[in-house]
Order: structure tokens, then sequence, then C-alpha cells
């Protein structure tokens, strides 16, 4: 009896949340304004039943659709990646050669554009950054 009650509150609060924001293509800004609120909404409680964890995936992957296609991020040249990671993570060029076995002069080569990243080096830094490899395959 208790598993069928649970069910029953997991499908209300789903439904709730289809209320809210249905799972459909998105269509416009003011949607994925609209999507971003819901994600929002449910990644800020403190523990989500099965329901809304499967809502949240699904929409999940309509706003990536969505920005995907609408608003590109455009890919930046590996030595102004590796410069915006670098400081987003607020570290130094030794720092990351230290953690990732990379000689600091090779950083500050591929920083002054004076060198391209090895597809070791990339492998190296995407695993200490937790980025995608692809993230650093610009063609300049």
């Amino acid at each position: 009896m208790a598993t069928r009650v649970q069910r029953r509150q997991d499908h209300d609060v789903y439904l709730d949340l289809i209320l809210r924001f249905p799972l459909r293509p998105i269509r416009s800004d003011k949607e994925l304004n609209q999507a971003t609120q819901t994600i929002d909404f449910l990644i800020d409680k403190n523990q989500l039943q099965p329901g809304e964890k499967d809502y949240l995936d699904v929409l999940s992957d309509l706003v990536e659709r969505f920005e995907t296609e609408h608003h590109p991020i455009p890919q930046l040249p590996d030595a102004e990646l590796l410069q915006h990671l670098i400081e987003t993570k607020g570290v130094s060029q030794a720092e990351v050669g230290r953690a990732t076995h990379i000689a600091e002069s090779t950083i500050s080569e591929v920083l002054a554009r004076k060198r391209k990243l090895s597809r070791a080096h990339i492998g190296k830094l995407a695993r200490y950054f937790c980025v995608e490899p692809g993230a650093f395959t610009y063609e300049e």
C-alpha cells in the first residue's frame, strides 16, 4: 500500500510540474526563461522525487537543444580558452603545469600563441579543468 501512495504522490508532483511548464519544444526566449526558472526551482530543492528527476532531465534536454540552436557559444582560440579557464579557476600557470605535468614554459607559449596544444596537452587540460576535450579544437 505504501508504494501505491508513493507512486500517487510522485505522479501528482510530476503533473504539477507539467502544468507549471509543459514538456514540449522551447520556441522562444520567453519560454527559455520560464524553463530556466523551473530548472532553478528544482535544483534549489534539497531532494527530488523520482518524477521531479525525470522532469528535470527532459526539461534540461529541451533547454540545451534550444540554446544550441538559437544561442550557440562561439568557440574560442585555444590560447583564449586556456586563459579564461586559468582565470576562472583562480590558479597560476605554474599550478596548472604542476597539476597537469605540462611544462610551465609550454603553457606560456600557448598563451602567447607561439605554440599549439598537442593531443596529450588537450587531454590533460580537459581533465584538469573538467571540460570536454573538444573545447580545445579551435581552428584559426
